[in-house]
């Protein structure tokens, strides 16, 4: 510990604010750029990048290169990851700070020491504001943390960033999982191109088409008054309300009944799966299909955990048909345009939704593939959650020097 020296990010570190974003005055060539809401934990979410304009000559100062550190100055200031050339030529907007240290010092390692200064509460002493806290440039610079010798920096961070590197593994899994379920819903269900089966294709009088695309290959389609669009003969028409099951589908049950199957994951209609796990006095356990609707958020979720406890405004639904089974029944609602309707009572609009039963053989060989995918994610989020407990128990110890890595 005595090799460890205190040095604040002005003396070590380059560091620049973004641009201002101002329509009327930026000029040069549109660039995405991140802004605060694009800054995640150890990531970033590109998905919904903005553009502005820059010029040739502002590359340099608000332009990322790989390893760069990115830090929000506002929103949750601090909150920060490292840049991997994730977008090529992507900017920065003014509510970022880029960090760049010189050459005896890890980027890395001062991301995991803002990590651990947000989440002990030392990074707050360096906000601004009564209200609306903000890290400023000049705050930023005084930031001090404690550093070993450039080996010991790059051996600690990384054995925190391969667990790291795991969890984003896994979760990109995740994401990629359910983009698969989604595809072959909208193939099967939205297209109507599910495989034809050997009496559907007896009765075109081709039976060589079986386990062809139905509508390609000329399956029957009727034209449905409530939808106003055509669906597969036989299929049904149905308000959600019509089939959800009458019965609750969760009832309480004390915590130390369930403990044995391990903690309890928390869930949060606005976030990702769990936002955690609690050992609390009661749990909801949840029964098939533990579906979780944010009645105001409009956010739905597949949650398939033996138990969980539900945040508060978090509908949990159930389906009582078999045409309608839990995974097909999810990404069925998933299809439902509730963004028209305002902030509160989404669950009564969703409820008063048509949604289209398909054959009961349909929905069941979807069921049959689609749950593999599940079970997957299933495995990758515990897995997750014990790679983030790991994790968060030793970050203050390699942090502070407790523990050293060989």
């Amino acid at each position: 510990m005595s090799e460890w020296k205190p040095a604040k990010l002005g003396d070590i570190a380059e560091m620049c604010l973004g641009k201002m974003l101002d329509k009327e005055k930026n000029k040069g060539v549109l660039q995405p750029y991140l802004a605060n809401l694009n800054v995640r934990w150890g990531g970033f979410e590109l998905s919904n990048l903005s553009t502005m304009r820059f010029e040739e000559s502002e590359s340099e100062r608000y332009g990322l290169r790989s390893g760069d550190l990115v830090i929000c100055e506002g929103g949750e200031p601090g909150r920060c990851a490292i840049w991997r050339d994730e977008v090529p030529e992507m900017k920065i907007q003014k509510a970022i700070h880029r960090l760049r240290t010189n050459k005896n010092y890890s980027n890395e390692f001062v991301y995991y020491h803002f990590l651990l200064a947000c989440r002990n509460g030392e990074l707050a002493k360096h906000f601004n504001g009564s209200t609306i806290k903000h890290l400023t440039g000049y705050s930023l610079k005084q930031v001090e943390f404690k550093f070993p010798p450039l080996a010991a920096q790059n051996r600690i961070a990384a054995v925190l960033s391969a667990l790291d590197a795991k969890i984003a593994l896994n979760h990109r899994i995740n994401v990629e999982l359910e983009g698969m379920a989604k595809l072959l819903y909208d193939y099967w269900f939205v297209q109507y191109d599910f495989p034809l089966s050997a009496a559907q294709a007896a009765a075109l009088g081709q039976p060589r088409l079986t386990g062809q695309p139905y509508r390609t290959s000329g399956g029957p389609m009727v034209f449905d008054p409530q939808l106003k669009r055509e669906i597969p003969k036989g299929w049904k028409v149905k308000t959600i309300e019509a089939i959800l099951a009458k019965e609750a589908p969760s009832k309480k049950i004390p915590a130390s009944e369930i403990l044995k199957s391990g903690s309890i994951p928390v869930i949060d209609q606005s976030k990702d799966f769990i936002c955690g796990f609690t050992n609390d006095e009661d749990a909801l356990i949840c029964v098939t299909p533990k579906i979780i609707f944010g009645d105001h958020t409009r956010i739905l979720k597949f949650i398939n955990f033996d138990f969980a406890r539900g945040a508060d405004g978090t509908q949990m639904i159930a389906s009582n048909s078999e045409s309608m089974p839990p995974h097909l029944f999810y990404h069925s609602l998933l299809k439902i345009d509730l963004s028209s309707y305002g902030y509160a009572r989404h669950f009564k609009f969703l409820k008063q939704s048509n949604i289209t039963l398909p054959d009961s053989s349909i929905a069941q060989r979807f069921e049959e593939i689609v749950a593999s995918h599940y079970e997957l994610i299933r495995a990758n989020t515990f897995q997750n959650q014990e790679l983030t407990t790991l994790r968060d128990w030793l970050l203050p110890m390699l942090m502070n020097g407790q523990v050293r890595v060989g």
